[in-house]
């Protein structure tokens, strides 16, 4: 997994990159192939928001949260992310149970 991190209007400190390499971490867990990860830190007044983009043999998954201050952002970002990284390999593992069912003749 890789993991970049950049700031706009902002500047990314090392305390709030290693933050955010430590809160997403997790996701590699659901991940069996190397995927890249870009995140996005920048201020929405009043609140402080977390993007990022994530690409994965050839799909692309996007989430954002807002916070009152950075770090719970990174948190709630962090969070979305395993949500739809779940529910991506929860479609491709059905997928791909489907489409055996269907060649062995053996559905329903």
């Amino acid at each position: 997994m890789q993991i970049q991190t950049y700031g706009h209007d902002i500047e990314v400190t090392p305390a709030l990159r290693e933050y955010v390499e430590t809160k997403l971490e997790r996701l590699g867990r659901h991940v069996e192939r190397p995927f890249e990860v870009r995140v996005q830190l920048c201020m929405d007044k009043p609140n402080h928001k977390a993007e990022a983009n994530l690409t994965l043999a050839g799909k692309a998954l996007h989430a954002d949260a807002s916070a009152v201050d950075m770090y719970a952002a990174i948190d709630l970002l962090a969070d979305k992310l395993d949500r739809l990284l779940l529910k991506h390999h929860k479609k491709q593992s059905e997928h791909h149970r489907g489409a055996s069912a269907v060649r062995d003749g053996s559905f329903g």
